[in-house]
């Protein structure tokens, strides 16, 4: 018995069983921190995945609403709905994407026209057809812009760069031929792309 106390009581064995326990509470203590920034990191990633999913089901509103501004004589009630719809998606983070004279960014713009101005030095949004939004980085739909900008270079074959290098694909193969259909059925049909 009287040995069994000398190990308990042994200074070195002490300070040694001190410091593995320590370093086995230091252990669980990061563990148990790294876990809760995870969760913290988790629910962040789900609060903004469902924000977003809401402001693309609430998109189509806001369209509906601005065009009844725009066409409508606009009514007290009216003006209402739409500064209240406004604020309360700017409240989740919803930013228009889209302004007129701003630089065409094809990351950000759907281009539905172009015009041709021979003065132009640059691609140039000059009407926006349909609001863009976004949600802090994410872009949640392009802007349906009108661009006008310079004539494109008259020497460069067909499937060259502005600069008369062939354009190629992201992985450097050549693009495939585009083909102009023929023959269509029902006299060629309507070819704008859906909303």
């Amino acid at each position: 018995m009287g040995d069994d106390r000398q190990r308990t009581t042994d200074p070195a064995r002490l300070e040694r069983l001190l410091k593995e326990r320590t370093a086995d509470l230091q252990r669980v203590k990061a563990e148990y921190d790294n876990y809760r920034k995870r969760v913290r990191r988790d629910r962040q990633a789900v609060r903004e995945i469902a924000v977003a999913n809401v402001l693309r089901t609430l998109l189509p509103v806001l369209d509906a609403v601005d065009r009844t501004c725009a066409h409508e004589p606009m009514t007290p009630g009216l003006k209402d709905i739409r500064d209240t719809l406004h604020t309360q998606l700017g409240a989740l983070g919803l930013q228009p994407v889209g302004e007129q004279d701003e630089p065409f960014d094809p990351a950000r713009h759907d281009a539905v026209t172009q015009h041709i101005s021979p003065d132009a030095g640059r691609l140039v949004c000059t009407r926006i057809l349909r609001r863009g939004y976004r949600l802090g980085d994410q872009l949640l739909r392009p802007a349906h812009v009108e661009v006008t900008g310079p004539p494109p270079a008259q020497d460069s074959p067909p499937g060259a760069s502005d600069d008369g290098r062939p354009q190629t694909a992201d992985d450097g193969r050549s693009p495939a031929p585009v083909e102009e259909p023929t023959g269509l059925v029902g006299g060629g049909g309507d070819r704008r792309m859906p909303p």
